[in-house]
């Protein structure tokens, strides 16, 4: 292992810890004062400054390569090879003489496309975070040294980095460089940050071997059909595959091949807030075991975790291996997609809680990405705000959104996936007049569709957003399947329809060179 760091230029590391077990990473986490543990032995992790994502602050390395190949801008700021060098050479030089943990890890769960990762960094709160996440080789590969990383991931987030030196934007940054096989993190404590920069390396080398990368969550009937669940946070991609009549692939990150579905990681990073037993039994389970990480969750001084206080951030975490969901998949392998259901959440309370999707609408709701955030969601956010997320993963896309969705629409043909859009917001009104579509609602439309339930029930087009809507769905009323129906004014529905149908249009502009063909289906914008 020292070689092993060598190879980075850690000559002289204080003291290297190899792929350790959960058991003692905790030991570790307790003896260096890193957490606290829950009475149930969970971990409980603290940020401090940097509770979420730090989007701006991500960066890759600009080559000939990726020059012509990333989808730069906001989401893809270049950072140019001098520079990295140099932040690279003073991130070396803080981790002399510290402890360092390592661990040895594989992103992706097919055999023949899997990347071996070697992970490196000062926390072992975060070795043990990365450990649940990704999937750990079985030990005669490490004891006989077998294992050999194609990339290695440098984690240091007691290093600030100085802006007007290193060319960064701030303390905090990823950067990824291709050319090196390397990442980079530091100034920020976050552990998504290690999970999503794997993401976004995945997003750009599996789709130049053929393989669609993705933003879902994954899941098997007991006829062994797949399906895929698309959503941004809160819209419940990670509740609805967690089911326990169904076995679950993953809940955030899978590849598409030609022969079937994997997950990327070997755990999962649920949101916790408002976690209860009664709504999300199989993750409120999960989160109270030892071996999982409660991240900015707030707990007493005798271990008692309240999973309804906010006071820290609303993005609350819990990180825990896949193997602690008990109908979780062995090998993270499934088959070609059945159904793929796209989540939105919307706060305006006029898309119907599910319709029919042709390929060609899956292909632009896919592009578009929407959802919607409401106050309580983000610092400043009073009232339903419209979000647009490509992919439903825009921060984590490398290369265009029109290149995945291409992808995605070659594979629905190929494989006859039938699609569906499903809302788990508001109905009867937008979001402070209406009431949130309730959980056994969509849970029981997701069971008829993953059934087969929905197949051939006859539908009624949407006039706004030419969405299929079924007339029936078992143990679902009636009355709230098409959502006009639900307002006590149908005038002020038609005008919150046609403004959310303009802000499709609006989103869809930018995109429409890259798609043009997607237009037909775009939501049509009605004269009243």
């Amino acid at each position: 292992m020292k070689s092993g760091l060598s190879a980075l230029g850690l000559k002289h590391p204080g003291g290297v810890l190899s792929n350790l077990a959960p058991e003692r990473l905790c030991e570790e986490i307790a003896r260096r004062g890193e957490a606290s543990f829950s009475e149930d032995g969970s971990v409980i992790a603290r940020t401090g400054k940097y509770t979420g994502r730090s989007p701006r602050d991500k960066f890759i390395v600009l080559d000939p390569e990726t020059e012509k190949n990333i989808w730069w801008g906001d989401v893809n700021q270049p950072f140019e090879s001098a520079h990295f060098d140099a932040l690279f050479e003073r991130i070396i030089a803080y981790l002399e003489d510290r402890d360092i943990f390592v661990q040895d890890l594989y992103a992706g769960a097919d055999p023949q496309l899997r990347l071996s990762l070697r992970v490196v960094n000062e926390f072992a709160w975060h070795s043990l975070f990365a450990r649940n996440m990704f999937i750990c080789p079985d030990a005669e590969t490490l004891r006989t040294g077998a294992f050999d990383p194609e990339w290695h991931l440098v984690y240091a987030p007691g290093f600030l980095a100085e802006p007007d030196r290193d060319h960064t934007r701030s303390e905090a940054f990823v950067l990824l460089n291709f050319p090196r096989k390397l990442i980079l993190i530091g100034g920020t404590c976050y552990a998504g940050e290690l999970k999503k920069s794997v993401f976004a390396l995945l997003n750009y080398l599996l789709p130049m071997q053929g393989v669609l990368s993705m933003h879902c969550s994954a899941n098997t009937n007991q006829a062994g059909e797949t399906s895929l669940f698309f959503g941004l946070s809160g819209t419940g991609k990670t509740t609805l595959s967690a089911n326990a009549r169904c076995c679950l692939i993953g809940d955030d990150e899978h590849g598409w091949t030609d022969r079937g579905v994997f997950n990327f990681e070997g755990g999962c990073y649920a949101k916790a807030i408002h976690l209860s037993e009664e709504a999300e039994p199989e993750i409120y389970a999960a989160s109270r075991r030892f071996g999982s990480i409660l991240e900015n969750v707030v707990c007493d001084s005798e271990g008692k975790v309240d999973f309804d206080d906010d006071s820290l951030t609303e993005n609350t975490r819990v990180s825990y291996p896949l193997s602690f969901i008990p109908n979780a998949s062995t090998d993270g392998l499934g088959n070609h997609p059945s159904h793929i259901i796209m989540l939105t959440c919307d706060a305006f309370g006029v898309l119907p809680p599910v319709s029919r999707l042709t390929p060609d609408q899956a292909m632009y709701h896919f592009i578009s990405g929407y959802t919607a955030k409401v106050a309580g969601t983000e610092r400043g956010v009073s009232e339903p705000t419209a979000t647009f997320s490509p992919c439903f993963g825009a921060p984590f896309l490398v290369l265009p959104p029109a290149y995945y969705a291409r992808m995605l629409g070659d594979k629905i043909q190929e494989h006859g996936s039938r699609c569906w859009l499903v809302n788990t917001g508001w109905s009867g009104g937008g979001y402070g007049v209406g009431e949130r579509i309730s959980i056994a609602h969509t849970r029981a439309i997701v069971t008829a569709i993953q059934d087969g339930l929905l197949d051939d029930t006859p539908c009624d087009p949407d006039p706004w957003f030419g969405l299929q809507v079924p007339r029936q769905c078992p143990r679902v009323p009636i009355e709230i399947l098409n959502p006009k129906d639900t307002w006590k004014d149908s005038v002020a529905y038609d005008e919150s329809a046609g403004d959310l149908a303009r802000r499709f249009n609006e989103h869809f502009a930018s995109y429409e060179g890259l798609a043009p063909e997607l237009q037909t289906v775009a939501p049509a914008v009605i004269s009243l």
